[in-house]
């Protein structure tokens, strides 16, 4: 295995990089924080001895960090677990003269507002769009189109930031909240959509120099973006292989994938999309890495293949566990998410007792809960496997009653 610089801010007792990797004493260099080795500080010594700890992983003196450690160790590639690196990895390939997704890709994956406009250029359905550099941006926008539009950060990810307008008392909300935003209001940083109503998607796989080497789609329950405001469970359920929405969904992703600036190595990827009534797609958003929440454990269950691990395994120079397209999921997968309450968490008594299902606790009994923080938030995850997808809707829907009527916020 060529020699890695690898850029992670993921908590090393929950993401056994080690163990993901061939290797990793003598050919991974790891970038990560203080935070992120806490409690795995024998892991670090024993499989990470080439290292670089780093306080405030998303200022510009980390990129600095990165590239001295990768030019005194030698890497040959550069890789990431997280999408907030998508774009820095790609520089520091371009500064070190290293192969694999470089800054026009990293950018059509990472900036929304490029993406849309690649995408729009070759056909694909998006919504409305444009960049919203100061305020008269938004007006001008929202005069065209009407209420409600969707106020997003170009770079932002998990649906952090992201604003719904439904009126002008929401527009002054948002222009309100310039002084106390993380994304500082200022140009190039924030672009303004129209709102799409219809029932929504993500197809998550591998893809490979413009092509998709395998791919699956599921439906969301609820947006990501309503779960924060609004703070409901998410969660998602593998399509049938003769839902006719598969082969939508699929043809999109291969459509977007093939009109975005290419990768030359397998990448992981996660898409987001709408259908409405027309059966027609609409794309939401691409990224060049795996889902997030229980996306990549849902595509492990259906395929044998954690995305996660897969994607950082590709980036690494090593080969993929699955090749080719499977003609269906081994069993049809579904979860939910379900969001922290307001109060001290009383869980139920007992394991749940809905069958196929597995149920996680993700908070302490006794914790202390204020909402939801983050679009991966949660009280508790619910896993089901059965043999049909309407199966797993049914199932899930019992199992959400069962958490309601045993459940407390005190």
């Amino acid at each position: 295995m060529p020699r890695i610089l690898l850029l992670s801010r993921q908590p090393l007792a929950t993401r056994p990089l080690h163990e993901w990797l061939d290797g990793t004493r003598d050919e991974i260099v790891l970038l990560t924080t203080p935070k992120a080795v806490a409690g795995a500080e024998d892991v670090l010594a024993e499989h990470f001895p080439m290292h670089r700890l780093v306080d405030s992983y998303h200022s510009w003196s980390a990129e600095q960090a990165a590239e001295e450690a990768a030019r005194a160790y030698g890497v040959d590639l550069v890789a990431s677990t997280s999408e907030s690196d998508v774009l820095r990895a790609a520089r520091l390939r371009a500064r070190l003269g290293l192969p694999g997704q470089d800054v026009a890709s990293a950018t059509a994956y990472r900036d929304k507002l490029v993406m849309k406009q690649v995408a729009a250029a070759a056909g694909i359905g998006v919504p409305a769009f444009a960049p919203v550099d100061n305020p008269t941006d938004l007006l001008d926008f929202i005069d065209a189109e009407g209420f409600p539009v969707v106020v997003k950060p170009r770079l932002g990810a998990g649906a952090e930031g992201v604003s719904i307008l439904r009126g002008p008392a929401d527009v002054t909300a948002f222009l309100d909240r310039e002084a106390t935003s993380e994304v500082p209001y200022l140009p190039a940083q924030w672009m303004v959509e129209g709102f799409v109503t219809g029932e929504f998607f993500h197809v998550d796989g591998i893809m490979r120099d413009g092509r998709l080497v395998h791919a699956w789609p599921g439906q969301y329950t609820g947006g990501l973006a309503e779960r924060i405001h609004d703070e409901l469970h998410i969660g998602s359920v593998l399509l049938a292989p003769d839902d006719p929405r598969t082969a939508v969904l699929r043809d999109m992703a291969r459509d977007v994938v093939s009109a975005l600036p290419a990768a030359p190595h397998p990448l992981a990827f996660h898409l987001e999309a709408w259908i409405g009534p027309d059966g027609v797609p609409v794309l939401c958003e691409i990224a060049s890495r795996a889902g997030g929440s229980l996306v990549g454990d849902q595509y492990a269950h259906a395929f044998g293949v954690h995305l996660a691990r897969e994607g950082l395994r590709a980036q690494c120079g090593l080969p993929l566990t699955l090749t080719g397209q499977p003609a269906a999921p081994s069993v049809a997968v579904g979860f939910v998410l379900v969001p922290p309450g307001r109060g001290v968490f009383v869980p139920p008594a007992g394991p749940c007792p809905v069958p196929g299902t597995k149920m996680t606790l993700l908070r302490e009994p006794g914790a202390r809960c204020d909402g939801v923080e983050h679009v991966g938030d949660g009280a508790a995850s619910f896993v089901v496997r059965a043999e049909t997808a309407e199966s797993v809707r049914k199932l899930l829907a019992e199992a959400m009653q069962w958490w309601h009527e045993n459940t407390a916020w005190q």
